[in-house]
């Protein structure tokens, strides 16, 4: 591709991305100062090399995924930020009561709202974690709140009223042997042990040791639910792509959204910043999906960012460059 096709390409897919209208040879006569002969000819050429394809409704062409492959690779420079969205993220990162896991997901929620995609922040499942402690920390009015922490630093919380008929020094002894005897568990294989191994144990001393046998075995429980350990943000805001005008378009969309099998595929393995348009990608072959992979302190996950194919790259993966070095200053 020599310059001046360069320059028609950026030209056609910015303007497809901004305008979303198949870009015709007369929009560009005044801009490149060429004949509309001279465009149409250029166009065809870009259209033969695969870069463009014609829309079936109009004499204008739009981009093809080769043609935003090489407008991402060669053409495009990132974003810089303006002072308030940096300021909006900045803020969270300021906030140091904040986990760096609740941290990723709020700064996910404000790029969601900034570029009109859906952001998707996949933790490593709890298989991948072990048992680091459980605590049981009282509350008013009999109730109490059980703690499962693990070695990546996932901390899970569920609040329960107890019977009067349990003592809390029972709760607390249970959390001993839990300790002494489940810590370095894979945490999906916890609940396993604790009926096997600590349930025989804790009968022996606890008086209502089933009843309290009952509550750490929920925590867990409910633990190895959220295993899959996903945060979506903006989940509709595809939907309000103009992309999607079929019924059947959104309901796609959507039951790939909650199919587990789907959302994993979105996971990350390679560094960097990676862009996965179109076929490129394995969640949707009618979106883009610019995504990356963090691990800060041992805590592991993806970040992605889901929309068409016309998505605002430059602005995207500005975005997720200004949070990856965010990022990196909290390892």
């Amino acid at each position: 591709m020599d310059e001046r096709q360069e320059k028609l390409l950026r030209e056609i897919v910015e303007s497809y991305i901004k305008n979303v209208k198949p870009v015709g040879s007369q929009a560009l006569c005044d801009k490149f100062n060429l004949s509309s002969a001279t465009i149409r000819n250029e166009m065809a050429s870009l259209e033969k090399l695969g870069y463009l394809e014609k829309n079936h409704i109009s004499s204008g062409r739009i981009p093809s995924e080769k043609g935003y492959r090489y407008y991402v690779e060669n053409l495009m420079k990132p974003k810089e930020l303006n002072g308030e969205d940096m300021l909006k993220l900045q803020t969270i990162f300021q906030n140091q009561q904040l986990q760096v896991s609740d941290a990723i997901n709020k700064c996910m929620e404000i790029i969601a709202e900034l570029t009109n995609y859906t952001s998707v922040v996949l933790g490593k499942s709890s298989s991948d974690n072990n048992l680091q402690q459980v605590n049981i920390i009282p509350l008013e009015n009999n109730q109490v709140i059980a703690v499962v922490c693990t070695n990546k630093g996932i901390v899970e919380n569920k609040k329960f009223t107890i019977p009067e008929t349990i003592y809390m020094d029972e709760l607390v002894k249970t959390c001993e042997i839990i300790n002494k005897m489940l810590v370095g568990t894979p945490i999906d294989e916890v609940s396993e042990r604790l009926e096997f191994e600590v349930k025989p144990v804790i009968s022996k001393t606890i008086k209502q040791y089933e009843a309290v046998y009952e509550i750490f075995y929920s925590a867990f429980n409910d633990f190895t639910k959220n295993s899959s350990n996903v945060f979506f943000s903006g989940k509709s805001n595809i939907l309000k792509q103009p992309e999607y005008n079929s019924v059947d378009d959104v309901k796609n969309i959507i039951n790939k959204f909650e199919d587990e099998s789907f959302i994993n595929k979105i996971e990350e393995v390679d560094e960097g910043i990676n862009v996965y348009i179109g076929e490129e990608n394995e969640f949707d072959p009618n979106v883009t999906v610019i995504k990356s992979k963090y691990n800060i302190n041992g805590e592991e996950g993806t970040i992605a960012i889901i929309g068409p194919k016309r998505m605002e790259y430059d602005k995207v993966i500005g975005l997720l460059e200004y949070l990856n070095t965010e990022l990196d200053k909290k390892d």
